[in-house]
């Protein structure tokens, strides 16, 4: 079966460019020539993989990467003119999984989607088993265990709990994890955050140094942690 691609390019010749050379290697790809089109089309359909580029009129590249880690975990490839290491650090610690710089070699761009493909394709196969510490989460039975010992949460509480989990020392705010469960988020929803994450601490106990995983970052938001 054919991958799927999404390609995120204002420039249309640029997008073209890359198009061509994907689809003569096998790929079934799409073109969103802006920023809002792009996740709109994520949220509608599934794609394999999403090649973005950085500087678009609306919502830029970098907003659009920060949208889709709230709801996918599908590898993200930069392809942008910005080429600062500053630029590469920002867009990798967002949630991109590989960063090229224009001009490019487009048959560089097909072998760097055919290695985060083949990754992804490996990942994928142990996805539903996430570790942190002492606790483990199947995703398949959607059960959680500290030291293999089962602990009873709700679905919500679960929903949190993976992704603190699948995203180790990444800060979430609240407005973050409400969209995560509902992709919509309202500022009543900000008491039920906190009530939710209260209970997951108290079910999930304190780690071996005797703290809590979920820590409060202030003004910011929550984070798993094992220190």
């Amino acid at each position: 079966m054919k991958s799927n691609l999404l390609i995120v390019e204002d420039n249309k010749e640029i997008a073209e460019i890359i198009k061509l050379h994907l689809e003569s290697s096998n790929y079934c790809v799409e073109v969103a020539y802006d920023g809002l089109e792009g996740l709109n089309i994520c949220k509608d359909k599934n794609f394999d993989l999403v090649i973005v580029d950085i500087m678009m009129d609306g919502l830029d590249g970098y907003s659009l990467i920060k949208n889709l880690r709230l709801f996918s975990e599908l590898p993200i490839m930069i392809v942008s003119a910005k080429n600062e290491d500053s630029d590469k650090i920002l867009g990798l610690n967002i949630g991109a999984d590989d960063y090229i710089t224009k001009p490019f070699n487009p048959m560089e761009i097909v072998a760097r989607v055919n290695a985060l493909l083949r990754r992804s394709a490996v990942n994928n196969k142990n996805s539903y088993i996430l570790q942190f510490a002492e606790l483990k989460i199947d995703c398949l039975e959607l059960k959680v265990f500290k030291n293999n010992i089962e602990i009873d949460l709700t679905a919500t509480e679960f929903k949190i709990l993976k992704l603190f989990i699948a995203n180790p020392n990444r800060i979430f705010s609240k407005k973050m994890i409400g969209k995560h469960l509902n992709q919509i988020f309202f500022d009543s929803d900000e008491n039920s955050i906190t009530v939710h994450i209260s209970h997951i601490r108290e079910k999930i106990g304190k780690n071996s140094n005797g703290n809590q995983y979920i820590k409060t970052i202030r003004g910011l938001g929550y984070r798993i942690e094992n220190v």
